[in-house]
């Protein structure tokens, strides 16, 4: 058992790691505080933020990829794991921000961006440079195809993440390379054993030896690929590239790399916190095998479901939105509650990410007279949930979508920008509204674009994010939703995060570790839950839409308390627009 490890009768796994108990803040570096005024957050402005940070309630600060880069995808394309892109500050600075979130009692985990790096990091220059380079296999690199016309064709057809092939021709040595995501970001080749022992040293060892406390590890479950790299059935007959997810999500090595990296890379640290990114896993039995304590892979695992709540149902349709039912948010939410009952394994809690738009937006309602309400029924919902939660900068004070009319010129993401590109160069059928405004309509609500606003910390210009002109334009209600103005106001979304993030810790026994039930789950208007271990029990009612709603589990509530509201007056036979209570 780990140092940091207790025996407690109130966890299902009887192991009570640190990381189990943490709230998390995840912090957009680009856009959180700029201490210098060139338009860019930076690290010495999360360091004096920090006090901020513990104020609310937050152990553990994850920093979203800080290290140098061309930029293309806002770090995830990393060209060195040992430097920290000049614009947000150096190495030594993180340092700096570990002692200061250590100081406090606070951890710090970075982000492990490693099924992928730059096309400019020094690995694949090299890897490029020649056929007969040592390196050459740190990559996927492949010979053409050629049709029946003789014309060249990529190795397979597989559509990427970022619309387009998966396969970029380098004329220098005229082969392609594999990406799952942007040109800029060929795949690693983790199956090569010299490769995976550079990336434990350069990305995690480095790191870890400087006092930083875990990962948050990107695109986890990408990195076993079948490597014959067959093509995949045709579903779209439009596109001669395909949707392939299944070429390299849960490969057939991935078990074998992710304990390798374990045993040799966390595990001599301690009992190190992991988070991956687990996409397209749909069976929970398969979940536990990477989460699982005694798998000894990964602490635990953000399930994306609920982020894409309201995306369309394929790749290519992700930013078409779909309206939703509130028995879809159910079914999500049960399910990776539940997972874990009786197990060892362990589960996540959120709703807010870099990758998505903001939740009181997406889930509850952005209109003014109900911003405010629906900001705290949302916090409710998560600070009630079993696993570690994890918040993202600005949920805190209920940040929300970009203004509707911005138009595309203000969105800088490259995956949604990639969308609207490839949608304008499509030939259009007449009648109806256009792929272009089907997908501009869907930025608005799901672009990633939403999160990435400057935080809002003030009402001076460019909401006190910087004094220079910022990266990105900060959001028109600034002066209305903002950390000054919500600090001294008892009754603030920021005040009611602070006070429910104290009340999970002091019910932790049932909100983070206890089973989780849902109560008259076919209702589309209120969400209502029990929260239960060994004889004590809480009841969760939350009011999903704008108007009054009967409160249809009255009888539940006898001989409980009520704990905690968003109203200050509620009424027993009735949920007003967006209220969300707990019983005790």
């Amino acid at each position: 058992m780990s140092p940091h490890a207790t025996q407690d009768t109130a966890v299902p796994t009887g192991t009570n790691n640190w990381w189990k108990e943490a709230t998390v803040y995840q912090v957009y570096p680009a856009s959180f505080y700029d201490s210098n005024g060139d338009g860019w957050g930076d690290i010495p402005g999360v360091v004096k933020k920090v006090d901020y940070l513990q104020s609310l309630g937050v152990d553990v600060v994850w920093l979203s990829p800080m290290y140098d880069s061309p930029m293309h995808d806002m770090g995830y394309d990393v060209s060195d794991y040992e430097n920290v892109l000049p614009a947000y500050g150096t190495v030594q600075d993180v340092e700096s921000l570990v002692e200061a979130c250590h100081l406090r009692g606070m951890k710090l985990i970075l982000d492990l961006v490693v099924n992928h790096s730059s096309d400019q990091h020094a690995w694949f220059q090299e890897s490029r440079s020649s056929k007969d380079n040592d390196k050459r296999d740190w990559y996927f690199w492949r010979p053409p195809r050629y049709d029946e016309a003789g014309n060249r064709m990529p190795p397979s057809n597989y559509r990427g993440y970022f619309a387009g092939s998966t396969w970029t021709w380098d004329e220098k040595t005229e082969e392609y390379y594999l990406h799952l995501y942007a040109k800029e970001q060929p795949d690693l080749n983790w199956d090569n054993k010299t490769t995976r022992e550079a990336i434990y040293n350069s990305a995690v060892r480095f790191w870890l030896d400087k006092g930083v406390d875990g990962f948050r590890v990107d695109t986890v479950n990408k990195y076993s690929k079948h490597t014959s790299f067959p093509d995949v059935p045709i579903t779209d007959p439009k596109s001669y590239i395909q949707p392939a997810i299944g070429m390299w999500c849960n490969g057939p090595r991935i078990h074998e790399f992710l304990r390798e990296m374990y045993d040799e890379a966390f595990a001599p640290y301690g009992d190190v916190m992991t988070v991956g990114e687990l996409a397209n896993t749909p069976d929970p039995k398969n979940v536990l095998e990477y989460v699982g304590a005694s798998a000894k892979e990964l602490s635990m695992v953000f399930h994306l479901d609920i982020g894409h709540i309201g995306m369309g149902p394929s790749l290519e349709e992700k930013y078409i939105f779909t309206p939703w039912k509130l028995t879809k948010m159910k079914s999500i939410v049960e399910k990776w509650q539940s997972f874990i009952e009786g197990t060892d394994g362990w589960t996540t809690a959120f709703c807010e990410n870099h990758d998505n738009g903001r939740s009181v937006s997406r889930f509850g309602s952005d209109a003014p007279e109900f911003r405010e309400i629906s900001a705290k029924m949302l916090a409710l919902m998560m600070v009630t949930m079993t696993g570690t939660l994890f918040i993202y900068q600005g949920q805190e004070i209920g940040m929300i979508n970009a203004p509707r009319e911005w138009p595309i010129e203000e969105y800088k993401d490259i995956e949604g920008l990639g969308y609207y590109r490839e949608a304008e160069q499509r030939s259009e059928n007449g009648g109806g509204p256009t792929r272009k405004e089907n997908i501009m309509d869907g930025l608005r609500i799901l672009a990633r674009d939403h999160s990435r606003l400057p935080m809002q910390w003030d009402d001076s210009e460019h909401a006190g994010f910087t004094t220079g002109k910022p990266w990105m334009r900060a959001h028109d209600l600034y002066g209305e939703i903002n950390v000054k103005r919500q600090e001294n106001d008892a009754s603030s979304v920021l005040s009611f995060w602070k006070d429910v993030l104290r009340l999970r810790k002091e019910y932790r026994e049932l909100f983070i570790h206890g089973a989780f039930q849902v109560l008259d789950y076919e209702n589309q208007e209120t969400f209502c839950f029990v929260k239960s271990r060994d004889e004590k029990r809480a009841l969760v009612v939350l009011n999903f839409t704008d108007k009054s709603q009967p409160f249809t589990q009255t009888e539940k509530t006898a001989g409980m308390k009520l704990l905690v509201g968003n109203y200050s007056v509620s009424s027993l036979g009735t949920l007003k627009p967006f209220e969300g209570r707990v019983y005790m």
